[in-house]
């Protein structure tokens, strides 16, 4: 069993997207386990704001765009007064800046969500964590000893509490319609999540799926949201689709759902697939490479290729048009796959077992 480990984690977003809820979570659960965990990130940031509502220890840097030596010294001084066994950084920002000398006993690892890029950037680090095989290949493609790579995936938040009564209110503050099949889709409104590709495809599928009218309720904010709402109105959707704005729980709309479905372009994971699988949600999924790496069509999920709206009809179709034992079973399976292989407990223990390893 691992002693208690010291680590210090950094971001240097100012998003809050899933890499930055996941550090939040990542953090919280370190601490949670009796883990001395310092979070380093940006002043006035939605993780800041986030893990300051938690009471979570933070120290905030200001980690300006370019080589911001201050910050970097900063760094390298909280590093120094905390003596921590770990330092781990996520994204670019924060990796470039958190420049560790070469006698000190913290072991610094870069931590990737996505194919970025990695010359001045991350090969700095003594080790680098993959959330995906797909990036831990990139990472040894990209030179980096595959020795000293490792795949360790995100885990998603457990459901929240709520009742029938709240369901039955937020149904009608949102004046979805009774009966109606509810289609749930959320994230950032950019042009890799396919909203547009979406649209389309409730566009070309039949007002209704057998004697059930077809709603899509759409969770998110972003650069493209006046352009997808034109979308809307121009397909003739506007009383075929609501609009949630971002919701920092979604519970309720997994809840009230019959569907969700991921049009995305490109996910290196897919954490809303994962997030549909916890509530026991039947998902429909694009063939993005994360989807591809924990999604298997007729077993988890209906998937169909990218950018493709009239395949992507066509897999809400079908998926509506199934047995409803044949969605709660897909469901389950997904909801399995989150419990064996990106449970809470399951990614903390593959953290701390890796923490313990390295600092010998």
């Amino acid at each position: 069993m691992a002693g208690l480990i010291r680590s210090i984690h950094i971001l240097g977003s100012r998003q809050f997207g899933g890499a930055d809820q996941f550090f939040v979570r990542l953090v919280r659960a370190l601490g949670e386990a009796g883990h001395p965990t310092l979070a380093v990130t940006r002043p006035d940031s939605p993780v800041a704001q986030a893990l300051a509502e938690s009471g979570h220890e933070q120290v905030q840097i200001p980690m300006a765009n370019g080589w911001d030596l201050a910050s970097a010294w900063r760094i390298r001084r909280l590093v120094a007064d905390w003596d921590p066994d770990i330092v781990q950084t996520y994204m670019g920002r924060a990796t470039r800046l958190t420049r560790l000398p070469r006698r000190r006993r913290a072991i610094h690892l870069a931590r990737l969500g996505g194919y970025y890029k990695i010359r001045g950037y991350y090969r700095h680090a003594d080790g680098w964590i993959g959330n995906t095989q797909g990036v831990c290949d990139y990472l040894a493609g990209a030179g980096l000893p595959p020795d000293r790579i490792w795949r360790i995936a995100n885990f998603v938040p457990e459901p929240s509490p709520c009742g029938p009564d709240e369901l039955a209110g937020i149904r009608a503050d949102r004046q979805l319609p009774e009966g109606a099949w509810l289609i749930f889709a959320l994230g950032r409104f950019i042009d890799i999540k396919g909203f547009d590709d979406l649209l389309q495809a409730l566009a070309l599928l039949a007002n209704s799926v057998g004697d059930r009218s077809v709603h899509l309720m759409i969770a998110g904010d972003g650069p493209m949201k006046q352009t997808l709402h034109d979308l809307s109105r121009k397909l003739g959707l506007t009383e075929r689709v609501t609009w949630l704005g971002w919701c920092a729980d979604p519970t309720p709309y997994f809840r009230l759902c019959d569907l969700m479905v991921c049009p995305s372009r490109h996910e290196t994971l897919g954490n809303v697939i994962l997030e549909a699988w916890r509530h026991r949600c039947p998902v429909v999924s694009t063939t993005t490479p994360g989807a591809r790496e924990i999604a298997t069509d007729g077993e988890n999920a209906w998937l169909c290729p990218v950018k493709a709206p009239p395949k992507l009809a066509a897999s809400i179709g079908k998926a509506l048009a199934a047995p409803a034992g044949e969605r709660a079973r897909r469901a389950d399976q997904g909801f399995e796959t989150v419990i064996g292989e990106y449970g809470r407990e399951a990614i903390l223990n593959a953290y701390v077992g890796l923490y313990d390893r390295l600092r010998g």
